[in-house]
């Protein structure tokens, strides 16, 4: 049993390095669809995402694909909160990737 689980993390610390990278493609890529999405229900008088899911999304590891949805979509650019918040963010996210 020992040996399975050595066996495990053995392979789990080879995986690691990239984990982080590909946490934040996934999650920047569906934060420019939200962000896409919610442009679209705006124009349509829909339901929207609220503020705190979009920018949530981008602090955890997102900031880079809300920085596109912003300047792609043209949503939320005009609130400079965004553009603080989700600046920051991806200067975290690169910098937690610059230092695995």
């Amino acid at each position: 049993m020992w040996y399975i689980s050595a066996h495990y993390c053995r392979n789990l610390t080879r995986l690691e390095p990239n984990f982080m990278l590909y946490l934040f493609l996934a999650l920047s890529l569906l934060t420019f669809l939200l962000f896409g999405f919610d442009k679209n229900a705006a124009r349509q008088n829909q339901w929207r995402i609220p503020e705190k899911v979009l920018l949530g999304l981008s602090i955890l590891g997102g900031a880079a694909g809300g920085l596109l949805g912003m300047l792609t979509f043209r949503h939320k650019t005009r609130k400079n909160y965004f553009w603080v918040i989700l600046i920051a963010a991806a200067c975290v996210h690169l910098f937690l990737l610059a230092m695995q």
